[in-house]
């Protein structure tokens, strides 16, 4: 089992910037490709970034690239996602999510392949 914790949500206005934590406890965090999701009001699940369990991959959604940063750090079992230039659609309820890294890369932007998953945080972004 692993437990997931995000933090870091809260309320900005467009154009500034915040930063969402995940803390991993349980199963050790590099057994897990980490990912964070979110879903927007009325909306599906939509996958936001993906890193592999070492840190050398990461791959984003078309519509957060260039603005979000996604990273870890292994030492601390901690996940972090770095939102620059919010938008007001960005408002979301924001979650993180681990995958075992025996499973294919390629499949890192589907949520269904991944185990576990955190309570979610929200961020709103006014205009």
């Amino acid at each position: 089992q692993v437990q997931l914790v995000e933090s870091g949500g809260g309320l900005v206005q467009a154009g500034e910037s915040l930063r969402l934590s995940c803390a991993a406890s349980g199963r050790t965090f590099t057994s897990y490709h980490m990912g964070w999701f979110r879903q927007g009001p009325g909306k599906e699940r939509e996958f936001v970034a993906a890193i592999s369990w070492y840190g050398t991959t990461t791959t984003y959604a078309d519509s957060v690239k260039g603005r979000f940063t996604i990273s870890r750090d292994n030492a601390k079992n901690t996940l972090y996602l770095q939102m620059n230039s919010l938008k007001p659609e960005d408002t979301a309820v924001y979650y993180c999510a681990a995958r075992r890294r025996a499973g294919s890369w390629s499949l890192v932007a589907t949520s269904g392949e991944y185990d576990y998953w955190g309570q979610g945080t929200q961020v709103t972004v006014s205009s």
